[in-house]
Formats: C-alpha cells, structure tokens, sequence
C-alpha cells in the first residue's frame, strides 16, 4: 500500500501530531511518502530523512492580531481560501493519477481528497467555534465544515472517545456525514525514552510556535517577561529551519531547535512550561507530564476554548497574551500550582485505524 500524509502548514502542530500516525503506517508496511510545504519540510526531514518528500501548495496564512476578528476574517480570506482548496484537490489528482497512491492522509486541509483514492481527513475540531460576539455564525461553521468532510472516506479524530477527552466539545460531536474513528491523543513523543533530564534545572521553559507575526510577538513578550523573574529560563523558538542551535542573554538559554530527546530533557528539568495552547502542544505536554501555563493565541478562538476547558478542569493555566506580564505570570504560578495535565493512557485506536484501513484496501 502506497501512502501520501499531508500536514496543513498553519504552524508546525499539524506536522508534529502525523509523525506517529506516519510511524505506524511504516509499522505495518506501507510505503510512505510527504506532502510538504517549506515550513515543515525540515521538521518531517529529521523524524523521516529516507520518505521522500513532494511540495505542495501552501495556505500562507497570517493570523489577526485581534481574535474577535478571526470569524470576519474568514469571510473576508473566503475567496483566498477556495483558491487554495481547489488547487490542492487538483494537486492530489494529480498525485494520485502521477504516482499511484493508495490512500491519502490529509491533516485538516480541507481540498487534500481524491476519487482515485481512499482520502482520511484528520482534524480534532469537528466543531469550529466562534467567540460569543459572532457565535450567530457557528452553525454556519458547522455545516461549512461538514461538506468538507463529507468529501473524505473517514474522518479521523486525534482525541480519546470518552468525553471529554482533551479537547472535550471541539472534537466530540454528535453527527458527521462520513464514520468517524477515534484514534487517540497524538504525540511525536509516543514510543521516545522520554524519563532523560538537562543538566540545569529550569523554572521557566517556554515553548515558542504558530505563524508569522503571532510567533514573533509571542517571542518577543517572553523575553521581556523572563529576563525580570529571578532563575535560569529557557526558550525554544521553534525555528527548525535553522538547525539546532545555541545562544544565552543574561539569565535566558535560547535555542533555535530541539530534537526530541533534547526538548523532552528541558521539559523534563523545568518547574513551569509556558507555550502556545496549540492542540499538538497540548497532546505532547500530556505525554511529557509537564506542567503548563497556556497563552493563546489571538485570533484562534480554538485554543482559548481550550486552555479554558483544561484550566476549568484543573489540567493547566491559563493567561490572555494582553494580559501576560512578569505580575501575571508569578500570580498564576501562586494560583495554580498543583495543576496537571492527565497522562493519556496506552491504547490500540491509532494501530487498529490503520490496521483496518490496510485490510479493507
């Protein structure tokens, strides 16, 4: 069985939670090969340097600095976004008629579907939510995103089936046109010997992620809030394209990049993580069993449901990037410090997903 896994590039978290679901088609003998874009070719290259890698469109998508503005700013993009849909499906035509894949695995891009194959869409937000000024268009959202399933043979779904799972009400939904599969928390660090530590002991590690200016400005508030608290922070900018390197300023290590063992290490040795509340942030912070302040980002209304899903359950904290200081980051560590993600529990849902696919070929 031939097999192409397409990632979205919104951020790096699409691409980080396929590598187990990649890891397990190897396992059971598929061949495999990457739809990627620029963003993530390096990332998907140091996990899978042997699969061959194919370029494929990309969304370039510039998030709000506003979140309330997201919903507005779909409509106004709307025409951007079926250009690109439409030139993907194309896209995987092509591929499928050119190089004779079996199945296709898109990771939420809505036009990665072919007739000519079987085409699995993973996603963990069947229900896409609005903030509460624009919440009149949720149903809208709702059946948008249903005629995008509706195109794809199965939907697989990255979360426990037990509500609520991790991403309680943004994944677990009543009805969809197509089976759904629950196939469980995914995490890049499934399988890794994850117990290592650094060598220093971290109060703060922050984790750095998401797209252009969003990730920039993230960076540049954790600077200027940690150089203020006393203790040796780390901060992992998230920038593989430029390798794994090394630099310090005052009481900050500052790394490009981490390999896994190495990010598990700092993760493993700091007191506190601060990071984005990416959905793959979250699963992988789970796996690690590290203990988390959340900062959303603005204009993904998605990650504020979460934090404040996870925080209301006692898993994590969680802090508004407008709001987020020195002050504010030593009053929620006084607040919440017995916090803690649940480790998600070993199961067989990704494996017999699989299995099952590759049997009914």
């Amino acid at each position: 069985m031939k097999v192409l896994v397409a990632p979205l590039d919104w951020g790096l978290g699409h691409a980080t939670r396929c590598v187990p679901v990649i890891r397990e088609f190897l396992n059971q003998g598929a061949e495999v090969e990457l739809a990627v874009v620029r963003s993530n070719a390096a990332l998907l290259r140091e996990f899978f340097p042997n699969l061959r890698q194919r370029l494929a469109p990309s969304y370039n998508i510039v998030y709000p600095k506003h979140g309330y503005n997201m919903g507005l700013w779909l409509v106004k993009n709307g025409v951007h976004l079926r250009t690109v849909m439409n030139y993907e499906h194309s896209f995987a035509e092509e591929m499928v008629k050119r190089y004779h894949y079996d199945v296709l695995v898109s990771d939420n891009r809505f036009g990665f579907y072919s007739r000519g194959a079987k085409s699995v869409y993973m996603t963990h937000q069947r229900r896409i939510a609005f903030p509460k000024v624009l919440s009149a268009f949720e149903p809208l959202g709702m059946l948008w995103h249903a005629s995008v399933m509706k195109r794809f043979d199965e939907v697989w779904v990255p979360d426990l089936p037990e509500t609520p799972g991790y991403a309680a009400g943004l994944s677990h939904v009543k009805t969809c046109p197509v089976p759904v599969k629950y196939v469980g928390a995914l995490s890049r660090f499934e399988g890794e010997n994850l117990t290592a530590k650094s060598d220093t002991r971290y109060r703060f590690v922050a984790v750095v992620s998401g797209v252009e200016p969003a990730r920039s400005r993230f960076e540049n508030a954790l600077r200027k809030t940690l150089v203020k608290i006393p203790g040796r922070h780390a901060i992992i900018l998230g920038k593989p394209s430029l390798g794994v390197k090394s630099s310090n300023e005052q009481n900050l290590d500052l790394f490009t990049h981490l390999p896994d063992q190495q990010f598990a290490a700092v993760v493993n040795n700091a007191e506190w993580v601060i990071s984005r509340g990416g959905y793959s942030t979250v699963m992988d912070m789970a796996v690690l069993g590290a203990r988390c302040i959340f900062v959303p980002t603005p204009g993904q209304y998605e990650q504020v449901i979460l934090g404040r899903d996870l925080a209301r359950e006692g898993f994590a904290a969680t802090i508004d990037e407008s709001k987020f200081s020195t002050e504010t980051l030593l009053a929620t560590i006084g607040e919440k410090a017995c916090v803690a993600l649940p480790k998600p529990s070993d199961n067989n849902l990704l494996k017999n997903a699989v299995c099952e696919l590759i049997t009914n070929h």
